[in-house]
């Protein structure tokens, strides 16, 4: 008995040893030596020299047609932007030149209206509206008319509308808002 004790022990041993020897083996690089290579002699050396030169051109060309892709794509881009722009420029000028029309169909009426109004009626009338509107009316009147309006209304109204027609014939008022 002691015997096969003695032996189940020793085989035991050899069993862990080799299981052991078996991780060890399957474990990648766990015996690996740090191997370096030789330093490149002058040959060698030129050889890479000679491969990144030859290398570098064909690495270039790839770079640039890369790169002539991505600018065509990017004009591409640009190019559907400023047809939509030039579109909606066409619909922004339609819609301006139609506005434009009403506008000045209904100045026109408009200074009508007030061309045959007696000029006190008129002044009250005119004090109440956007200045701008009423000096573009009163612009438009003849001078006499226009005359007989402005002193009918109040100091103060009739000095915000004599600075804006003044300002609106002045040659060197800009005429961009900036």
């Amino acid at each position: 008995m002691m015997n096969i004790d003695r032996l189940l022990g020793r085989s035991r041993n050899i069993l862990l040893a080799s299981v052991a020897v078996a991780s060890m083996l399957a474990m990648p690089g766990a015996f690996a030596q740090d191997v370096t290579a030789p330093p490149a002699s002058n040959a060698t050396a030129n050889e890479i020299q000679q491969f990144c030169t030859n290398i570098a051109d064909a690495a270039r060309d790839q770079r640039y047609v890369l790169q002539r892709k991505e600018l065509e794509a990017l004009q591409a881009n640009v190019d559907d932007r400023i047809a939509t722009l030039e579109k909606r420029r066409e619909e922004y000028e339609d819609w301006l030149k139609r506005r434009n029309d009403f506008l000045k169909q209904a100045e026109i009426g408009l200074v009508g209206i007030y061309k045959t109004m007696k000029p006190d009626a008129a002044a009250g009338k005119l004090e109440l509206v956007r200045p701008e509107i009423a000096a573009a009316i009163v612009m438009q009147l003849p001078a006499r008319q226009s005359s007989l309006i402005l002193s009918e209304m109040s100091d103060e109204k009739a000095a915000i509308l004599t600075n804006i027609i003044s300002s609106a014939s002045d040659p060197n008022t800009s005429k961009e808002p900036s």
